[in-house]
């Protein structure tokens, strides 16, 4: 157990990831009741999209120096597929039943794997992503990387924006009212139009910096990456409370947490050894999954929207 402080810190670090994902799976969800199943694959562009950047940068530009121009660039381009996705995939069918656009989601997320995989070069097999250099820290027992501070960060500071944001400016006001009843905030004057596009940027642009923070840490980025990560970030949007943007973080750590500290000690439990392990940890975080439903249906945070259905 002398280990621990590091799993938590790991599980925290993983949670952050997770949960920067789920916030655009949560805004979307409470302001137009639509599941984007294709956000996962919006997260895997972002990432290609940085690397594209980098690319192109000269080979003696330091990485802290590229590091802000791949955010713009994978933001960029997951903002673009975000917005593109919302106004030519599901805005025309915002009246149909949910099955359609739910159906749509799942097309749109194969198209865009497809897509990287044919036309972005080699992207057939993983593709070598820059790391934010060898430097570590200690604290305590707990050792982070640089990758492992570029994610805390980032988490803080997109939870931070985001949270005076939504409390604080006129815009944030107005997604709050479009959140709650749609139809009267149009009679109020607020273009309902405009709020869906801008949550759904806001989450393209907080995939892309996961994405990134992703690259950096592991190394690589592949077209497959993202289906498993979005999955999870669904999952901790659910566990949070779906609908409910702080609920969203909360469900990333939680979950990742749970992940962690299941593939890393439940093998030492007697009896239990062969359900350890890292190959277990996605089996553990959709049991957990289950064991919130089955508790608290509305998620940990309970969900912030009304089922408008």
């Amino acid at each position: 157990m002398n280990t621990l402080p590091q799993q938590l810190a790991n599980g925290l670090l993983l949670g952050s990831m997770y949960g920067l994902i789920a916030i655009g799976y949560t805004m979307v969800y409470g302001i137009v009741q639509l599941i984007n199943f294709a956000h996962g694959e919006i997260f895997m562009t972002g990432g290609f999209g940085a690397l594209s950047v980098y690319l192109i940068l000269p080979d003696s530009i330091n990485i802290w120096v590229a590091l802000p121009l791949m955010l713009i660039g994978g933001g960029l381009v997951a903002v673009l597929i975000a917005v593109g996705a919302e106004r030519f995939a599901y805005r025309p069918l915002r009246g149909a039943p949910r099955l359609a656009p739910l159906i749509t989601a799942i097309g749109l997320s194969l198209a865009l794997q497809e897509a990287i995989r044919n036309f972005y070069p080699q992207a057939d097999k993983p593709r070598v992503f820059p790391e934010l250099g060898e430097g570590s820290y200690e604290i305590g027992s707990i050792t982070f990387k640089n990758a492992d501070l570029f994610l805390i960060v980032a988490a803080v500071v997109c939870m931070t924006g985001l949270a005076f944001f939504v409390r604080r400016s006129r815009t944030g006001r107005a997604m709050q009212a479009t959140a709650q009843d749609p139809d009267t905030a149009q009679l109020m004057g607020i273009d309902t139009n405009r709020i869906i596009v801008i949550a759904f940027a806001i989450g393209g642009f907080f995939a892309a910096v996961a994405s990134v923070a992703y690259g950096a840490k592991y190394g690589h980025v592949e077209y497959r990456m993202g289906f498993l990560m979005g999955l999870k970030a669904f999952t901790a949007a659910v566990l949070g409370g779906i609908g409910n943007i702080y609920g969203a973080m909360v469900g990333g750590l939680v979950l990742g947490i749970a992940e962690v500290t299941a593939s890393a000690y439940i093998d030492g439990i007697p009896g239990m050894g062969e359900f350890g392990g890292s190959s277990w940890a996605n089996v553990w975080a959709f049991c957990l999954l289950i064991l919130v439903l089955l508790v608290r249906p509305q998620g940990l945070l309970g969900e912030r929207v009304a089922d408008r259905a």
